[in-house]
């Protein structure tokens, strides 16, 4: 798989903790089924780890 640029990286690392928060905020004031509370941590976290891995982030070496 491509290198992603990172702007790209960085959209994805906030898309999928906002998809985590969302999910336990939601889980605080209505009754969600397990399947569902899952779901929204699991793409929460293979959002994080996506943009981990193939982001395209170079340190600054002096």
């Amino acid at each position: 798989m491509k290198r992603i640029t990172k702007r790209k990286a960085l959209i994805l690392l906030s898309i999928g903790i906002l998809a985590i928060a969302t999910s336990q905020i939601a889980s605080q004031y209505f009754e969600l089924p397990d399947f569902t509370k899952g779901s929204f941590i699991g793409i929460g976290i293979g959002l994080l780890l996506t943009s981990l891995i193939f982001g395209n982030f170079k340190t600054v070496r002096d």
